[in-house]
């Protein structure tokens, strides 16, 4: 009963916290309350345990019936070895650029020509080796007596970050009660009985067991036992061929996990099937019993291996003070973050994805750590390290980053930044000596440790060009979500700045524009269309695709206006010539006719209306491009319907950016998108990258679960900003609500961000819009399309004051510095 009534008045004080930030309707705790992640049997796989995080650390708490298990991971923690070989015979561009125009046009593949088959295997060298990648930390397991308890199962309370393990002991429910610290990098974990009181152990059994993928070339470990089981493992530096095993390197990195209980550890042998007794493995004990209160902690140590080896002892004793101390600030973090905002929906399946993904999120990023790659903080073996488990410029990295803007946690863009400016060095470097241009070119794929070299050469992903105004996008909408010129100043201007100087450079080539196209239009060419074509004899779909087009338009304006905001025009005179010049003259969008559906947009010029793609790679003017939404002229209105109808997509890279696009539109089928949510689902309830169509890259013989099991897609926690878009949209400065809802279904949202710096509220019910209130953090112009519509007036509440009434489609008003404005009208 003790513990119940601590978890009611922790949430009772949340609910004061929560009533400051959101509209009285909705209680963002309660509802948060309301979404457990439950599994009511043992959870054996990965992907059914239990999924907790403190934004560098990760823990996945795995259940047998006769034991528990704790994976470790961290975003910090990685096998920092980078291959960079080759590198005198990369090239240039330019050399290689001689090279693909003398090949012959017929040729069906580029590697069908010898020199550039040996040239892609040689490039790919670096690539195809299995490091850098994130590390797995190890795992602790807790046995029990299967004699004297059974295990039931566990529920993630996602309000507070509290998970509980369920266990018959006797007879009678006991709770393994556990939750990451989200101020340090432990693990707390303590046993209650029935009635909520502390309980003794009924566990038998502690073992910590470093990763079984640890590569043999690594150092050993360090044991340390005792009072405490763990050990100490060194991450090399350098590779293998160099690495000096004796001596180390100053750069290496290592961490530490270490396991501690209240009650005492002893050793002992174990039986096996032969007949024989063994003494217990290294960092096995066997449990003292006791009748004191249970509790544990496992701590992870993480930094430079010198570091590390003379950090004093960080896990702190397991005592009843120092748990409910650790857990009364983690549940307070938990609390300021769900404060941040909040929906309430009739739709309880949408609601759920929406706390359960922003749960997630949570768990997964944290600003002053590093940026998550493809599968975040959770890993174990191979699982969380496909594809080196990096930053793959070309949508994965950015799209769970689109999400901390409406949702109101700039806060958590911060890590998404910080891998920006640590590219930038790199990317510099390739722009100057392997394109001999000014500004930064950025990778495909990249990692979290010191490059200096191009991970990813080769010229088909790594000839992508609109990777480069992509990976700066996320900048520039930190600036337009939070109007702070000095972020635009300090951390997001120089990289735009240097994407600028390369896309520039590249579009002035004589190979882009000149007579042979006759045209005076700026091209952009060659570029490779996302993950579609590669790069062909002929160029012949290499030029002008539309991800090309769009995301440089859109930085080129993103460009004129920081210059703008910051008062530069007369510095980057030249450069703002350059810009505006090309963006007069860019290409138009191609187009492809359909029998089927009329006039389509294609990705790229030649396209038919048959492809299969990999993304929505011919309707991303919509999003991210933000070029056209729901409000576009009425012949491309309907020409971006008609592609969207047409659009075919194997999948694995559409559940979060083909639905924005849809919802940007206006023409979002909500319920086709929860039945994908729902097919993409996993036990742990994160969704996976799921195969949708064959005919493209997969075939009848694909499994279409393929990509499940390689670890927690990252980029889907991005899930709640299709449901956000819903309901409402403020990409191009004009704030619509509940664009895309069905209006018969109630809903009702708090403190959403809004472009310019605005946290918007709105109720909808009984097909009535109401509580409308809008901050406005920084006194920006506020548009708002009349949510009554065009002939209803509408009367502006100021700080609690009534002000002035407008009336129109569109409403312009303007705002003071954190001024409330809520608005009515008169019936």
């Amino acid at each position: 009963m003790k513990n119940k009534l601590f978890l009611l008045s922790i949430l009772a004080s949340g609910l004061c916290v929560a009533s400051l930030a959101a509209q009285p309707e909705i209680n963002p705790l309660e509802q948060a309350r309301q979404h457990p992640i439950e599994l009511n049997k043992p959870a054996v796989d990965f992907f059914e345990g239990a999924v907790l995080g403190n934004g560098g650390m990760g823990v996945v708490v795995t259940t047998r019936p006769d034991a528990i298990q704790f994976h470790f991971g961290h975003n910090n923690v990685w096998d920092i070895r980078v291959a960079e070989n080759n590198q005198e015979k990369t090239g240039t561009f330019a050399e290689i650029m001689a090279r693909v125009k003398a090949l012959p046009p017929e040729l069906k593949s580029i590697r069908d020509d010898e020199w550039f088959n040996n040239y892609f295997l040689l490039m790919r060298e670096n690539y195809a080796q299995p490091y850098p990648r994130p590390f797995p930390c190890g795992t602790v397991v807790l046995g029990f007596d299967r004699g004297k308890a059974e295990l039931l199962g566990h529920k993630i309370d996602i309000f507070n970050g509290i998970c509980e393990v369920f266990l018959l002991v006797d007879g009678k429910r006991n709770t393994l009660q556990l939750f990451t610290d989200m101020t340090a990098d432990v693990l707390w974990f303590r046993l209650l009985d029935a009635n909520g009181q502390p309980a003794p152990s009924c566990f038998n059994r502690l073992r910590v067991i470093p990763d079984t993928k640890t590569p043999r070339d690594f150092p050993a470990y360090s044991v340390k036992e005792g009072q405490s089981l763990g050990f100490t493992q060194i991450m090399p530096y350098q590779t293998p061929d160099k690495y000096d095993k004796v001596n180390g390197h100053p750069k290496d990195r290592a961490f530490s996990l270490e396991a501690k209980l209240s009650a005492g550890l002893e050793n002992g042998i174990r039986h096996l099937v032969s007949g024989q007794d063994e003494p217990l493995r290294k960092m096995e004990r066997y449990i003292v019993p006791d009748s004191k209160p249970f509790l544990g902690c496992v701590a992870l140590t993480e930094g430079l291996a010198a570091d590390v080896k003379t950090k004093p002892e960080l896990i702190p004793a397991p005592t009843p003070s120092a748990f409910d101390a650790a857990s009364q600030k983690s549940v307070r973090s938990w609390t300021d973050y769900w404060s941040k905002s909040s929906v309430k929906l009739a739709d309880k399946f949408l609601e759920a994805v929406w706390y359960w993904n922003l749960y997630f999120f949570n768990c997964s990023v944290k600003e002053g750590v590093t940026c998550p790659g493809l599968f975040a903080n959770w890993s174990l073996g191979d699982i969380g390290t496909a594809w080196h488990g990096d930053y793959h410029m070309n949508y994965n990295t950015q799209q769970p980053f689109w999400l901390p803007f409406s949702t109101n946690h700039l806060e958590k863009n911060l890590p998404y930044v910080d891998m920006v400016h640590h590219l930038l060095p790199v990317s510099e470097k390739w722009a100057k000596e392997y394109y001999g241009m000014r500004g930064a070119f950025f990778p495909h794929s990249a990692y979290p440790v010191d490059m200096t070299y191009h991970p990813y050469p080769l010229p088909d992903w790594g000839w992508e060009v609109f990777e480069t105004p992509w990976t700066v996008q996320g900048l520039w909408w930190h600036y337009i979500y939070s109007m702070d010129t000095e972020f635009l100043k300090n951390r997001a201007y120089d990289p735009i700045k240097k994407a600028i100087l390369f896309l520039v450079d590249y579009m002035k080539r004589p190979d882009a524009h000149g007579s042979q196209w006759n045209d005076d239009r700026y091209h952009i060419f060659p570029s490779v269309p996302p993950e579609l074509y590669s790069l062909q004899p002929g160029f012949k779909y290499n030029y002008d695709t539309q991800c090309d087009l769009t995301l440089t338009k859109f930085i080129f304006n993103a460009f004129i206006e920081a210059v703008s905001v910051l008062k530069l025009e007369k510095q980057e005179k030249a450069l703002l010539k350059d810009v505006k010049e090309i963006l007069s003259k860019m290409p138009e969008y191609s187009t492809a006719q359909s029998a089927q559906y009329g006039e389509i947009y294609t990705s790229v010029p030649g396209e038919t209306d048959k492809m299969v793609y990999n993304l929505p790679a011919n309707l991303l003017h919509v999003f991210p491009g933000e070029e056209y939404g729901i409000d576009a002229p009425a012949d491309v209105k309907q020409k971006l319907l008609n592609t969207l109808a047409a659009h075919r997509n194997e999948g694995g890279n559409d559940l979060v950016s083909l639905n924005m696009i849809a919802v940007r539109l206006g023409a979002l089928d909500v319920e086709k998108f929860k039945r994908q949510i729902n097919y993409c689902l996993l036990p742990n309830k994160t969704a996976a990258d799921f195969c949708m169509q064959g005919g493209g890259r997969y075939d009848d013989n694909t499994s279409f679960n393929w990509m499940g099991g390689m670890g927690m897609w990252f980029e889907n926690f991005a899930l709640p900003l299709v449901i956000n878009e819903c309901m409402m949209q403020s990409y191009d400065g004009r704030i619509r609500l509940f664009p895309n809802w069905d209006m018969k279904q109630d809903a009702a949202f708090t403190t959403l961000r809004a472009a310019g710096a605005f946290l918007v509220s709105a109720s909808l019910s009984n097909r009535n819009i109401t509580n409308i209130r809008i901050v406005s953090e920084k006194g920006s112009e506020c548009k708002l399309i009349n949510p009554f519509g065009a002939l209803q007036a509408v009367t502006l509440i100021r700080n609690g004051k009534p002000a002035e009434t407008l009336s129109g489609e569109l409403l312009t008003f303007k705002t003071g510095i954190n001024e409330t404005i809520e608005l009515t009208t008169k019936n």
